[in-house]
């Protein structure tokens, strides 16, 4: 049977006008996040979105692998501050920081920046870092970063993060496990590193307050209590 050749240009012209998804890894003080929508890293490796953990009802908004078809979750904002229906907004307020809001009005979690931004935006990495920027800053250091969620780790350490005592920054970076698979909020396991007067920094893995683990101090090479480890881990642990 003959195509209408006014039916095929019909379908070619409806195509064009179909709206087709696509990449987006920022997010300016004109946009915002509302619950069903997301922002994907340039090269599609890491999402930002809200989700509910488990079997739980609760909204959170979090960071997960973007091509990995189960959920993997590697970060979350509101970890104890759950959202209890779909009215949740992730934005920039007028001040340049980053709230998360309930219905509009109530915040529910916030991220300070350093400094207040011209035209700060939101930047999904391909590292799973969510950071906070200036538009007038073209710089990509990290020291040109305003806020960073690197910075306030959950229970997932990545490539490019860091664990420990940052003093000038008034930082501490640990790991937390969640509560339970429906409730990221931290648990009683914890891992990080703690310093201790004349003594070498080491890691601990606690339970509680009760030291669960340890890594034994830095010698230089290793972590004395890891003789897995060797002079070049990268290649073998």
């Amino acid at each position: 049977m003959a195509v209408s050749p006014f039916l095929f240009v019909s379908v070619i012209i409806l195509f064009l006008f179909v709206p087709v998804s696509s990449t987006v890894d920022t997010n300016s003080t004109l946009q915002s996040i509302r619950d069903g929508d997301t922002l994907v890293s340039s090269e599609g490796k890491f999402e930002l979105g809200f989700f509910s953990p488990g079997n739980s009802k609760n909204r959170y908004v979090g960071i997960w692998y973007h091509k990995i078809p189960t959920t993997t979750v590697i970060w979350v904002a509101n970890r104890c501050n759950p959202i209890h229906d779909s009215s949740g907004l992730l934005t920039i307020n007028s001040t340049g920081n980053l709230v998360l809001l309930y219905q509009d009005t109530s915040v529910v979690w916030s991220a300070s920046s350093l400094k207040q931004a011209r035209k700060p935006f939101l930047h999904l990495l391909d590292t799973g870092n969510l950071v906070l920027k200036d538009e007038n800053n073209g710089s990509s250091s990290q020291e040109s970063y305003l806020w960073q969620s690197f910075d306030y780790p959950s229970d997932t350490l990545l490539p490019g993060m860091k664990l420990g005592w940052d003093f000038r920054a008034g930082l501490k970076r640990s790991l937390t496990a969640w509560k339970s698979s429906n409730d990221p909020c931290p648990g009683k396991l914890s891992y990080g590193f703690e310093l201790k007067p004349d003594a070498s920094p080491e890691v601990y893995l606690l339970n509680g307050t009760a030291k669960y683990y340890r890594s034994g101090p830095w010698n230089g090479l290793r972590f004395s209590g890891v003789p897995e480890l060797i002079a070049k881990p990268i290649y073998n642990f």
